[in-house]
């Protein structure tokens, strides 16, 4: 019998083990939880959301939009779900977090040919066809199995929460709705500072104590898709300004004025009831981010139902590791995906998850591997974090500067964009079915 078997039931790893099992291969996918929780989970669901409920942008003319069109036709899991419990996010495809994760539960445990099973796994098999799928919190043993398969030390940087409020505790006499540019019929909550707001906000935000890191030996690295708030405000007094804070194309409907600086609030479940600070992830102690936050204008009474939260996040050296099927180039039967492998976000692990599945499935098979073109989203992606010429490897996420120019230039940006999209796309459509 065909069988593989999955550790971690993350996105990644529900993407490796559907994906496999869509193929007629049998699965058996690992998860520590119930029994066993890292301090970023807060349920038992498989595929729980730890950081932010956005998959950011959805249009097929951008980036992260490609790529979960592409992942799409590959058959995923984690999408399938998404676009049935979507919240209102402008153009972004923003989920409700316990449905997702509740939806992509029941698909997976629904699946006869996958076994879920709770356990904590130590070390990697030494027999059988595997995709280590566990995150950026790997479990310290298995870490360091991991470190002596691969002979290469892992790389550690840390990732980071922002905090969630109560809706009914922001004050719409202050903050007011609308999405930036009027995309979308006002997704997102604002709440305006003015010139001296901001700057009283920002000498409390440098100078407020942070809380102390664990297992941290030689100083903090940390990866700027997920810069600490404090952190980036450190750096110059309009960092934030121009940067989570920026004003630029929002105006206060009261005033027909632009703001001086502007916290947007994204909604973070279906009810409403809950909003996200964006850009907010932090690393401050919980009583200063009630005390720091709460001066942000129309914030001054919420009630903070989650506060933003720090933890280890862990990859390998994918470019000397990997091949581009995502094995081991030194044991082909030991796959990698999701943030363990080098991808960055929840997209990416999961389209990794799906490629890493389908190789795996393949593998035991005994057929050919999938390898996505570079052209397309998630085949330069994939491309970019097993190349060997990349040096001192940071993960990557989707963005336009992976995929290889058009034949011809396209000078306005967005038609570019949809030309660099209409071709990757037309892989996709082509006479072979690239999920068998």
């Amino acid at each position: 019998m065909n069988k593989i078997t999955v550790i971690g039931a993350g996105l990644s790893g529900c993407e490796a083990a559907k994906a496999a099992a869509n193929l007629g291969v049998e699965v058996d996918l690992i998860d520590m939880k119930p029994q066993k929780r890292t301090p970023a989970h807060k349920s038992d669901y498989l595929c729980e959301l730890v950081c932010s409920n956005s998959l950011k942008a959805n249009r097929i003319d951008s980036a992260a939009g490609l790529l979960k069109e592409e992942m799409r036709r590959l058959g995923s899991v984690c999408l399938t779900v998404a676009d049935k419990c979507t919240v209102a996010a402008g153009g972004a495809l923003a989920v409700d977090r316990d449905l997702f994760s509740s939806g992509v539960t029941a698909l997976i445990k629904g699946d006869s040919r996958i076994n879920v099973i709770s356990e904590t796994v130590t070390k990697i098999p030494e027999t059988g066809v595997t995709v280590i799928a566990t995150g950026p919190l790997t479990d310290d043993l298995l870490a360091r199995d991991i470190e002596r398969v691969c002979g290469e030390k892992n790389l550690n940087f840390y990732d980071a929460a922002a905090p969630i409020v109560e809706a009914d505790g922001i004050d719409m006499n202050i903050a007011f709705a609308a999405s930036r540019y009027s995309d979308g019929e006002g997704d997102y909550i604002n709440c305006p500072m003015n010139k001296a707001e901001y700057e009283a906000f920002y000498g409390e935000l440098i100078n407020a104590e942070t809380a102390p890191l664990h297992d941290v030996d030689s100083g903090l690295k940390v990866y700027e898709g997920c810069m600490p708030v404090e952190v980036l405000a450190k750096r110059g007094t309009d960092s934030i300004r121009f940067g989570p804070l920026k004003p630029v194309g929002l105006r206060d409907p009261r005033t027909g004025h632009r703001p001086w600086a502007a916290v947007q609030l994204r909604r973070e479940n279906s009810a409403g009831t809950l909003y996200n600070l964006v850009g907010f992830q932090t690393n401050l102690k919980f009583g200063e981010q009630k005390r720091v936050f709460s001066m942000i204008p129309g914030l001054q009474n919420a009630e903070f139902a989650r506060y933003g939260v720090m933890h280890r996040n862990s990859f390998i050296n994918s470019p000397v590791l990997l091949a581009r099927d995502l094995s081991l180039k030194k044991n082909g039967n030991v796959f990698f995906a999701g943030q363990l492998s080098g991808v960055e976000g929840y997209m990416e692990s999961a389209a990794s998850g799906i490629v890493a599945g389908i190789n795996a499935a393949r593998k035991v098979q005994g057929k050919k591997a999938l390898i996505l073109p570079e052209y397309t989203m998630t085949g330069a992606l994939l491309n970019y974090i097993t190349d060997e010429s990349v040096k001192d490897f940071q993960p990557m996420g989707a963005n336009f500067g992976i995929l290889p120019p058009l034949e011809s230039h396209i000078r306005d940006k967005r038609e570019r964009y949809a030309a660099l999209s209409s071709r990757a796309l037309k892989y996709f459509e082509g006479g072979e079915n690239i999920c068998e």
